[in-house]
């Protein structure tokens, strides 16, 4: 999927670049506004910058992965400001809910069943902005503001060259550098998907001494 000038226009982006709001509330109403009308915006979290589209659009998700040049298979992850906003997205355990309490808001994703069939990955990102944004706009799926296999974005600057970028959410400079750690919780045993901004042995704890 191609964005043309003219549909960017109707989001109220000029073909010279996106949109730049400021982490005001004016500026979050505005961000809401976007997302609400199909537009991917990106925003800086804890760890890197974000590309977002509202998780009840699956227009504006595609978007995303044609913005990125991401792989279909690829899933993106909900990011929401509060455990409350997964109600009726995803079966929450006890396990998934001692890992929540534990490292949220923060930098571990955590995939978990859908409601709806299958997995999903969820997080609380640690950062006033994203935050900001994920309360006026509601739950967002997300994935790093970046072309497939290069460094993801750090500044809103970097974030805001990806052609198709409707709007940024300038929040300084992301302060993480590193992606989150994905744990996968669907399984008998929690499993390290990704090894992100916090080691797997903090994550899981150290390996059982071997007997012997």
């Amino acid at each position: 999927m191609v964005l043309d000038p003219h549909e960017l226009r109707a989001f109220g982006v000029s073909s010279r670049g996106p949109l730049t709001l400021k982490p005001t509330q004016a500026g979050f109403r505005r961000a809401a506004q976007l997302l609400r009308s199909g537009a991917v915006l990106a925003f800086p979290t804890d760890t890197v910058y974000g590309l977002g589209a509202s998780a009840d659009d699956e227009l504006a998700q595609k978007r995303i992965y044609s913005i990125k040049g991401r792989p279909v298979g690829m899933p993106l992850i909900l990011m929401v400001a509060a455990e409350s906003q997964l109600e009726g997205l995803v079966h929450v355990d006890s396990r998934a809910e001692a890992m929540m309490r534990k490292w949220w808001p923060g930098p571990l994703t955590l995939i978990l069943y859908a409601k709806g069939g299958g997995t999903l990955g969820v997080r609380i990102p640690n950062h006033k902005v994203a935050l900001g944004l994920l309360r006026h706009a509601g739950p967002l799926m997300t994935t790093s503001a970046n072309l497939h296999g290069q460094e993801a974005a750090m500044n809103a600057g970097e974030a805001g060259a990806l052609s198709g970028v409707m709007a940024v959410l300038d929040g300084g400079v992301a302060p993480g550098g590193t992606a989150s750690t994905v744990l996968d919780l669907t399984g008998p045993e929690a499993h390290v998907l990704r090894e992100g901004a916090i080691p797997t042995s903090e994550v899981l704890g150290p390996p059982p001494l071997k007997s012997g």
